[in-house]
């Protein structure tokens, strides 16, 4: 074999892998968690202050043009639904690839969950590991993940090379919100925040004069204290904090109160809006502010706990007000589509609650 044959030889497989890989972004089934991994993947290198780490609180609960707006810090989510604690040490690590953030923040709710409602619906799993760009880091995603063959049913290599589990989206082929995900980078129009305008009132419940600590699951324990080293390992600063939502009482603040002990005891910041004194501090009303019973917050909601999570950043860490600077633009751009869509939610929040139209909640929830 002559070394011209060789040549074409290895310009065939790499154009067939490259081929194969963009095809595979493009036929991954579109929705707000492609959207915003496409989008994180897309944005400037070294130009994200904060990412924010964590469960589907996440992405409807932090405004992150109204952020930029207010404060000129960058802050971008890669939150997934019923997002595993497992996921956080990895998206860590596929972060810090392209960005180099002051602060990585942490939502920790679901880290009083059990493993085994977290793994229940193997799609939880896949909404990080087939949101990845085809990596090293992807593999020790999956092979960390899908752990347990009496769970994760589907074959391994449906996982590894995902095209298998889609290539029946290929109708979709040539739709452009599904083409321009050829190389899994495509900007985020609100920056990976995803605006609720339904209501579902809730109650508070005042969780702040529950001191003792209770253990959480030991895989979830285990899987937070190999976040932690990693962070220390590398000088990453982090923050870990929980969304305001209406807990289940003491049992859930008592996981917290461990959680924060294990946290600050490696001297790192831990922020439960949950306690009275945030509640206060947001001006949160529960009977207005969620969107769904008091799970996730609403337009008004996260407004507010954007604010205060934004002043309390700028309290406790040294950012600098990039705002004006010509690279950002794109969240300027973001911002004043925010402040359109946030008056529109507002009205139409008001105009829910003056009908007690409130939002629908599915059999079996």
């Amino acid at each position: 074999m002559t070394k011209k044959q060789v040549f074409k030889i290895i310009i065939f497989i790499l154009l067939f892998i490259w081929l194969t890989v963009s095809l595979t972004y493009i036929l991954r089934t579109n929705g707000d968690e492609k959207d915003r991994f496409t989008g994180f993947y897309s944005e400037k290198d070294n130009t994200i202050d904060a990412v924010i780490i964590g469960s589907s609180p996440v992405y409807p609960g932090y405004v992150t043009p109204k952020l930029w707006g207010e404060t000129g810090i960058t802050l971008y989510p890669l939150s997934t639904n019923m997002q595993r604690p497992i996921a956080g040490y990895y998206l860590v690590k596929e972060a810090l690839k392209t960005q180099s953030p002051k602060v990585i923040i942490f939502e920790m709710r679901m880290y009083t969950a059990t493993e085994w409602d977290m793994v229940a619906n193997p799609g939880h799993s896949r909404g990080v590991t087939d949101n990845l760009k085809y990596s090293l880091n992807r593999i020790e995603t999956i092979n960390a993940m899908i752990n347990d063959p009496e769970i994760f049913t589907e074959d391994l290599y449906t996982y590894y090379f995902d095209i298998f589990k889609y290539h029946s989206n290929w109708r979709t082929l040539f739709l452009w919100s599904q083409l321009r995900d050829f190389s899994y980078e495509y900007p985020d129009d609100l920056k990976g925040y995803v605006i609720k305008d339904n209501v579902g009132p809730s109650e508070y419940i005042d969780v702040s004069g529950i001191t003792e600590s209770s253990p959480i699951e030991d895989v979830q324990e285990e899987y937070l204290y190999k976040l932690l080293d990693y962070l220390k390992e590398i000088d990453q600063e982090a923050l870990f904090i929980v969304t305001p939502y209406t807990t289940d009482g003491d049992a859930k603040q008592a996981n917290y109160n461990y959680i924060q002990d294990i946290v600050e005891s490696y001297g790192y910041n831990f922020l439960n809006m949950n306690n009275a004194d945030a509640v206060s501090d947001i001006g949160l009303n529960y009977a207005e502010d969620f969107a769904d019973y008091g799970n996730h917050l609403n337009a008004v909601g996260a407004a507010k706990v954007t604010e205060y999570l934004g002043q309390y950043l700028l309290d406790n860490y040294d950012f600098e007000d990039k705002r004006g600077q010509s690279e950002y633009s794109s969240w300027d751009d973001a911002y004043e589509l925010y402040l359109e869509e946030y008056t529109e939610a507002v009205e139409t929040i008001k105009t829910k609650i003056a009908n007690e139209d409130y939002t629908e909640v599915e059999e079996g929830e």
